[in-house]
């Protein structure tokens, strides 16, 4: 089998009803899917089967359920074809979560706890700061930061293929989108989303972070795991705590992520979680390394037929 690192979503990607039809069909991924009752709001496993979509889309809701539903993806690709073992994991923001406990860096229910106290967190951070993100396509790291710059706006994700978000205060948004024209930006579309994250707005939710962080019980992963804020895998237990609690505030560099696990021996991509967002996104970066994409049990045994032996 091919050296296969696997992709696991970030906020976003969410859909009512996702995990679903994995806990119907797979035993170990119910277990993950029904993990932390004791952790989560009360009504979070109605809200992710048949909720509202604004609701689900609260981060206090969306982080754990995308966490849980990216495991329970991996279990049952497991269950399926027990012989996979992925050679590296990575994770846009709230997904280097996920890939942290897919290669073993703590456990799936330490994990969620984080990934809980995180999306609570930055929650409250978004009520307490006015926040917005606008994606500009059609522009690299040195045009975004000129146009951050100039708007004092921040580079929030370095997502690839021609497609850099800021993050910033509201009231700064039209200063923004006036500074992306003038400086010749192709298109700058504001974002659906409660708060400015990756930016210093969220700077109290790494504050709370940064205790679960540190009592949060873990080790050198079983892989390597991509590090956001580094973009390459962290190098020890203190850098692997350092990294998760900088990525709060700090910039996302997830073209940097793809190209060093391509440089490491990568063969392909598998993306775990729904709307196939990272596959397309490594599509455009690394044209020549094939990309799968997962958020459902037919999509996963279609990818699981296509993989070479």
């Amino acid at each position: 089998m091919p050296k296969i690192a696997l992709l696991f979503s970030g906020q976003g990607a969410q859909r009512v009803g996702m995990g679903t039809d994995l806990k119907e069909a797979s035993s170990a991924a119910r277990k993950i899917m029904e993990l932390g009752s004791d952790i989560l709001p009360f009504d979070f496993s109605a809200v992710i089967q048949s909720g509202s979509e604004e609701t689900l889309t609260r981060t206090a809701y969306c982080q754990p359920a995308l966490y849980l539903h990216g495991l329970a993806l991996l279990e049952a690709l497991r269950e399926r074809l027990p012989e996979f073992q992925p050679a590296a994991t990575a994770g846009l923001s709230l997904g280097e979560f996920t890939a942290h406990a897919a290669a073993g860096t703590f456990s799936p229910e330490d994990g969620l706890r984080l990934v809980a106290r995180r999306g609570i967190l930055m929650e409250e951070a978004c009520a307490k700061t006015k926040g917005a993100m606008l994606a500009l396509l059609g522009a690299d790291e040195a045009l975004a930061t000129r146009v951050a710059h100039e708007s004092g706006w921040q580079v929030a994700n370095l997502n690839g293929g021609g497609q850099v978000v800021l993050s910033g205060p509201a009231e700064k948004l039209e200063a923004a989108q006036t500074a992306a024209k003038a400086a010749g930006v192709k298109r700058a579309i504001p974002l659906k989303v409660a708060g400015a994250y990756h930016s210093s707005l969220m700077q109290s939710a790494k504050e709370g972070l940064a205790e679960a962080i540190q009592r949060t019980n873990l080790q050198i992963p079983k892989i390597p795991v991509s590090s956001n804020f580094l973009g390459r895998p962290a190098s020890s237990e203190a850098e692997i705590r350092s990294s998760l609690l900088n990525q709060v505030t700090g910039t996302v560099r997830w073209e940097t992520c793809l190209r060093q696990l391509a440089d490491s021996g990568i063969q392909r991509f598998l993306e775990l979680g729904p709307g196939g967002v990272l596959a397309g996104l490594a599509k455009k970066i690394l044209p020549d390394l094939p990309c799968h994409s997962a958020g459902t049990l037919a999509e996963l045994e279609k990818v699981i037929h296509e993989l070479p032996r």
